[in-house]
């Protein structure tokens, strides 16, 4: 950087996103900005929108010169802080799990929605920041919910999130694709799988490629549906009749998987559509009650 970082928050707000070089929108890099600016100058918007004056101290100064160098090598501004934001909370993130999104925020809200004042017995399969079950909890008061996840690391990023937000999660170390689900009688079996084709990297941004773990994001083109038809034949034995089953979907497969679960008896299948219009989510209730 060879200009001088200037000492009034407005400016030093425009300073930043002048010093990000990358091919976003002029929003998305203005978020970024904001999210740099709390956690180096602890700024809040609402001070930067009143121009708070800010005495730049020399660690200050490399703090953020570092900070916009990893942003401008695609680095995710939430791995760099080690924090997101998901449903108006606070969440731990690092490389080991994949950042929250918009997306599932709209999976979980609908989960909220069709569940509110009950005390339901919840799974989630795949739970990465551990995001989806501990909002769940601590919306839908005196529930009790299990979290699977096949990554040591993802767990533990798991946990202590669940600490943070003060909320009681029997998390189980599991490969769901070789192993059984060794929880009954469950009312919600909620999971956003890897859905992204391989094919799709062609599409996607260099900040997800290059830093988010693969393992989480990508399935092979030969058998996209490979995470919804396991997780849906272990969910016939552990859900209750009519239990609900929740998927976050890749928008090209909303079609599939609603055949694939009806073709497995589950009734009542849905494909909802997300904010932006795009197949997202479907629910489907267990039709048969194995467990009698």
């Amino acid at each position: 950087m060879s200009r001088n970082i200037p000492d009034s928050s407005k400016k030093l707000l425009k300073y930043i996103t002048d010093e990000i070089q990358l091919e976003e929108s002029t929003e998305e890099v203005l978020s970024i900005a904001y999210m740099i600016m709390e956690h180096v100058f602890n700024l809040d918007k609402a001070e930067i929108i009143l121009d708070r004056s800010i005495n730049v101290a020399n660690s200050k100064a490399r703090e953020l010169n570092e900070f916009i160098k990893r942003i401008n090598t695609h680095e995710p501004v939430q791995y760099i802080i080690g924090q997101t934001e998901f449903y108006g909370r606070e969440f731990k993130v690092d490389k080991g799990v994949l950042i929250p999104r918009g997306e599932t925020e709209e999976l979980v809200h609908l989960i909220i929605n069709e569940n509110h004042g009950k005390r339901i017995k919840l799974l989630d399969i795949g739970t990465g920041t551990g995001c989806i079950p501990i909002t769940l909890l601590k919306e839908l008061r005196g529930s009790r919910a299990f979290a699977i996840d096949y990554d040591p690391r993802a767990m533990k990023v798991a946990r202590k999130n669940a600490e943070l937000h003060k909320v009681q999660i029997e998390f189980l170390l599991i490969d769901i694709l070789n192993e059984p689900i060794p929880v009954q009688s469950l009312d919600v079996i909620v999971s956003n799988p890897p859905y992204v084709t391989e094919s799709d990297k062609l599409l996607m941004k260099p900040n997800v490629l290059k830093y988010e773990p693969a393992m989480a994001l990508f399935v092979e083109d030969s058998d996209p549906l490979l995470y919804y038809r396991r997780i849906a034949e272990l969910a016939k034995s552990t859900l209750k009749e009519h239990g609900i089953l929740y998927f976050e979907i890749n928008e090209r497969f909303g079609e599939d998987v609603q055949a694939l679960l009806e073709i497995m008896d589950y009734s009542k299948v849905q494909v909802i559509k997300d904010l932006h219009g795009k197949d997202r989510i479907v629910r489907a209730s267990n039709s048969v009650n194995v467990l009698s």
